[in-house]
């Protein structure tokens, strides 16, 4: 293992972090992309607050109304970047065909030599935030486990908010179990003493990647969702969908919808629609009067993953904690939690 070029830096893991070979991942990185410090998420209340209001404090967040929206925040993204990066999101696997027919492929020992030079000192005067999360409830059968590297605040509250991370889920990968590594940059190193000069720091140059067969997830460049929060498309729907044909289960980019009729019989339907097609809207149905007595609930709008059961019977979760934000601001009421 490389020492960290800065002989300062504590990479110190807090003493519920038992992992040996996470730790020893995190000190291999750290020496890679040289942060200025290393921050272990712990997931509490506090520490959201505290780096929310270093990102009001930095211009990249802005407070809403209290009043009208509590805890709630607007940040404004660098034009430059977006969340449909098909040209630079890449399925790196030993074979071309295993990439997909819409898929880029490249060969991943020709990718980590392209990003190798990216990733040296890319994190340089920055912190880097350690993330652990769960997709899917802690300790389900059907959740998996990723710790994602970040030198990004805006990441690490939204994880916050998408996954269950923090403290907890050291707790469900013990002293061995395994988890998804996931590195993310902005790719945007500062000098001693230099400030970033934007509220929204992000590079012209940018690669989502993914390696199936090591199950590993790196991007480069880009600060804005999917691209950014790895346990998002990148685990969920990328890595997940090769973790699920090896194991014998479902990634699939579908709703979760629950329909209960007036006799408490409950149903639920899991529906495969594209992006941009309004399979949102149909996941914010409300009953007309005329099916009084009907209820239905959202349990996800983007993400299923299904299991079989020794019965034959389906299994499904929305693997992120909570529905999209897209959908929390359009309707304005509170919306149940993933089963």
């Amino acid at each position: 293992m490389n020492a960290p070029s800065d002989p300062d830096l504590n990479i110190q893991a807090p003493a519920y972090v038992k992992n040996a070979r996470l730790i020893a991942w995190v000190a291999d990185m750290a020496a890679l992309c040289k942060p200025a410090r290393i921050h272990w998420c712990d997931g509490s209340q506090e520490e959201y607050e505290r780096l929310c209001q270093e990102l009001v404090d930095a211009g990249t967040f802005k407070r809403l109304n209290p009043a009208k929206r509590p805890g709630s925040y607007l940040a404004w993204s660098d034009p430059s970047d977006v969340a449909r990066v098909e040209g630079r999101t890449f399925i790196c696997s030993e074979k071309k065909e295993d990439a997909g027919p819409t898929n880029n492929w490249m060969a991943p020992a020709e990718m980590r030599a392209t990003l190798a030079p990216l990733f040296d000192g890319c994190m340089a005067g920055r912190t880097m935030y350690v993330i652990a999360f769960s997709m899917g409830p802690l300790g389900s059968p059907i959740a998996q486990i990723g710790v994602e590297l970040s030198d990004s605040a805006y990441v690490a509250v939204n994880m916050k908010l998408m996954t269950r991370m923090g403290r907890a889920v050291h707790d469900v990968i013990g002293t061995d179990g395994a988890f998804v590594p996931c590195m993310h940059t902005v790719g945007v190193p500062l000098a001693p003493g230099e400030k970033d000069r934007t509220a929204w720091p992000c590079n012209e140059t940018k690669y989502i990647v993914h390696y199936p067969e090591t199950r590993e997830i790196w991007s480069y460049g880009s600060g804005y969702g999917g691209n950014a929060l790895l346990g998002k498309k990148c685990l969920a729907l990328r890595i997940a969908s090769t973790m699920g044909r090896d194991e014998g289960w479902l990634a699939e980019h579908m709703l979760i919808l629950g329909v209960q009729n007036p006799e408490g019989k409950k149903y639920h339907v899991a529906a495969a629609f594209p992006s941009a097609c309004g399979k949102t809207n149909f996941s914010m149905l409300v009953p007309p009067k005329a099916f009084e007595g009907w209820k239905v609930t959202t349990i996800g709008d983007d993400i299923a993953w299904i299991k079989p059961q020794a019965d034959g019977s389906l299994r499904a979760i929305n693997p992120k904690r909570a529905i999209s934000a897209w959908h929390r601001a359009r309707t304005c009421r509170p919306i149940p939690t993933a089963c």
